[in-house]
């Protein structure tokens, strides 16, 4: 973070105003408010492609628009550096001094850079705490396949850098610049990181090495990061498609090419170890990242036994609808398996195929969205864009994704779908994927933050996001989209069951040294999965420790506080103000969910 000595200055006093009596310098409110507007700030200077994604690199935060974040080892070190200030004045804050709606801002921006700092203590990787666009994944790795500047900032640039005036273009130019600059930031952190002995498990250097390389074949004019200028910038003079060849070519490709190069000297290193224990303090990384992801403290061996028992339950439910439709032999992952290769339930090939998958995601978009205004008293537009995910990086990339779009409303959220070839979904699959990412999942949820202060709309909890995503795809169930479609509920118990098996498979992995076979050999053999999608997935949990463990995690704490508040409320429990409370509280650590929670049973009781 990019501090003046004023602004350290200004924040040291607003926290000493805030332990301050009543009465002091506009009080601990006025205060604090100062507090969180100052790390806004702090955290928009870290990381100028959140000002973007927010839709607030105007006006005050204008000059962050030509912006992206030093990802090289001094500019990672400053914001380390400004982190731990941050955490030491947000310590010496007295709580008992504050409203309780300010309190939990500050209750909540204090467990962020206390679980970042934690982060920060293992001298290598990647942590992504404060970065409003990829807070949910920390690595061990500063490249990987699905890790780095390569696979997240072209499409940042397409989707969240909007272009209406020449400033605009000129700003996507300055940001293309420091692109190349940001590739070798991370090539000097992964060769220093390569010293310490971390390097990427042999299959996802393969991997990574061959996106890289495919980028690196592409003619510049077709790179996605190119073609979104030119075609954005058509009618405005400056001839900007040919500054963003000349940038791609004479800066970028290089970079690229110096990536390459780092990774091919470090590949004869490489072993076929999955997980992270095999790097440096490794067991002890895992156990943070963990934590990190699940916001609970909740043991590698715990999560893993919780995975199984939530795998046995949601097999049980599955079976009964499995023989229903006359799947009755053999065990559930045989049968689901046998299910999902059944012609009925799959997608055309090549393009018709993709074009079957788009037409379903917009009819299960119409149906959701009119069943809103039963689950929820406060709605929200849920403004979106289904979006192919870029050809270039798909290969490395999950099934789909989506966020919200920016808090001004001018930008959409995006449900990103990966087609690299239709037989990646099913027509039983499609539906509660769509809700998941989208309505009411994260597109849907994510609106609610815009309510929030921007402090609270820029930092996310991967164990809420997801658990509530998760909890989303229950929504659509209980709100009756499967009730005539019982193959379709078969994929959201599915979806569920695929879930557990992350916490089992990423604990597997990590902690008990399984192999990446095992771990998809689990999948397939236990949920029927496909093994062209398991792959990609185990290979997004050996770059991305933890995460994966999130959604179950932060799901059956929902499920727990749903009951909770029935048991407590007894008639006056209302389906719609609970999920309102969820929502409008904000994305919060687990262990604040609760007290948000409680509150609302004390003011519902």
């Amino acid at each position: 973070m990019n501090l003046s000595r004023r602004t350290v200055l200004q924040t040291s006093a607003a926290a000493a105003a805030i332990t301050a009596l009543p009465g002091c310098s506009g009080g601990p409110e006025v205060a604090a408010d100062r507090l969180l507007e100052t790390i806004t700030k702090q955290i928009l200077s870290a990381y100028p492609e959140s000002a973007s994604s927010a839709g607030v690199d105007s006006g005050k935060y204008r000059r962050l628009k030509s912006q992206l974040t030093d990802r090289s080892l001094a500019g990672q070190k400053k914001i380390e550096s400004e982190v731990r200030s941050t955490l030491r004045i947000l310590n010496a804050i007295d709580m008992s001094k504050l409203p309780s709606a300010q309190a939990l801002n500050i209750d909540v921006v204090r467990t962020v850079f206390e679980t970042t700092v934690e982060g920060f203590d293992f001298p290598y990787g990647d942590v992504a705490l404060l970065n409003s666009n990829w807070s949910y994944r920390n690595s061990p790795y500063a490249v990987a396949q699905n890790v780095g500047a390569f696979v997240e900032i072209p499409s940042l640039l397409d989707s969240a850098h909007s272009i209406e005036t020449p400033e605009d273009a000129d700003a996507y130019l300055s940001r293309m610049d420091a692109y190349a600059g940001q590739l070798d930031g991370e090539t000097e952190r992964l060769v220093a990181d390569g010293e310490k002995g971390v390097v990427l498990p042999a299959f996802l250097m393969t991997k990574t090495l061959g996106q890289l390389r495919g980028a690196r074949g592409t003619p510049v004019e077709n790179w996605g990061i190119v073609a979104s200028l030119a075609s954005r910038s058509a009618d405005m003079n400056g001839d900007y498609a040919e500054q963003a060849k000349t940038l791609a070519a004479e800066k970028i490709l290089p970079a690229l090419d110096r990536q390459i190069a780092a990774l091919e000297a470090l590949a004869p290193r490489a072993t076929d170890n999955a997980g992270v224990w095999a790097q440096p303090d490794g067991e002890a990384y895992y156990s943070w990242a963990l934590r990190a992801s699940t916001t609970t403290t909740l043991s590698p061996d715990e999560v893993h036994e919780m995975g199984l028992e939530e795998l046995a339950s949601l097999q049980a439910r599955m079976d009964a609808i499995l023989k229903s439709i006359g799947y009755a032999e053999g065990p559930v992952g045989a049968r689901m398996a046998a299910l999902y290769d059944d012609p009925r339930y799959q997608f055309s090939e090549g393009d018709e195929g993709r074009r079957e998958i788009l037409e379903l995601i917009e009819t299960s978009l119409a149906d959701i969205r009119g069943r809103m205004p039963d689950a929820f008293e406060t709605l929200v537009p849920g403004f979106l864009e289904v979006t192919r995910i870029p050809e270039e990086v798909e290969a490395g990339a999950p099934g789909a994704y989506g966020g919200a779009g920016s808090v001004d409303g001018k930008q959409p959220g995006h449900y990103w779908i990966n087609l690299r070839t239709p037989d990646l979904h099913r027509k039983f699959t499609l539906p509660d994927l769509t809700f998941h990412e989208a309505i009411p999942g994260h597109v849907w949820q994510g609106e609610y933050t815009f309510k929030q202060p921007l402090v609270r709309s820029l930092l996310a909890f991967n164990a809420y996001s997801e658990g509530w995503a998760l909890y989303a795809e229950q929504i659509a169930d209980e709100l009756g989209v499967y009730d005539d479609f019982p193959v379709g509920r078969l994929g959201y118990l599915q979806s569920l069951a695929f879930r557990a098996c992350r916490l089992v498979v990423d604990t597997g992995l990590h902690a008990k040294r399984w192999t990446r076979a095992e771990g998809i050999d689990f999948f397939v053999r236990e949920n029927g999965s496909n093994p062209d999608e398991v792959r990609g997935e185990v290979d997004r949990y050996c770059a991305w420790p933890g995460q994966a463990c999130g959604y179950k995690v932060g799901h059956s704490a929902i499920v727990s506080l749903r009951e909770k508040a029935k048991a407590a409320l007894g008639e006056r429990f209302d389906f719609r103000r609970f999920n309102d409370a969820l929502v409008l509280g904000g994305n919060v650590p687990m262990t604040v969910l609760g007290r948000v929670i409680d509150d609302y049973i004390a003011r519902d009781g």
